[in-house]
């Protein structure tokens, strides 16, 4: 009985010291996603097929098709980065993502469509 709790003591506890561990796993999972969408997503922005929006999320634009599914999985990892960010930050993932949509704008290509903060949309 004894052995036991100290068992499920040591089980515990060597799962919360490698919790940290895979947090940085995953998040490296989540970037290199990303990163192998970005060429997808620069040629969706081009087209004018989706826009970035006020949150820090792609929106579909015009038409659909597969912008629809590179759009949902690329909004469920920035999702995930935001709220590891806002974890770190003690902030919350809605104002990262408002702080990354205005960078995003910032560093735009001329062309790609952007919200404004009252919701319409603009070509940059």
């Amino acid at each position: 009985m004894k052995s036991n709790l100290v068992r499920l003591f040591l089980l515990v506890c060597s799962l919360g010291l490698m919790l940290p561990a895979l947090r940085a796993e995953d998040l490296g999972a989540v970037k290199a996603r990303m990163n192998q969408r970005l060429g997808d997503i620069d040629r969706l922005k081009a087209s004018g097929a989706v826009g970035e929006n006020l949150r820090g999320f792609l929106e579909v634009r015009d038409g659909g098709g597969s912008a629809a599914s590179v759009v949902a999985s690329e909004n469920a990892d920035r999702e995930t980065v935001y709220a590891a960010i806002a974890k770190q930050t003690g902030s919350s993932p809605e104002a990262v993502g408002r702080a990354r949509a205005r960078q995003i704008a910032g560093g735009s290509a001329a062309g790609v469509w952007l919200q404004h903060e009252d919701g319409s949309w603009h070509k940059k």
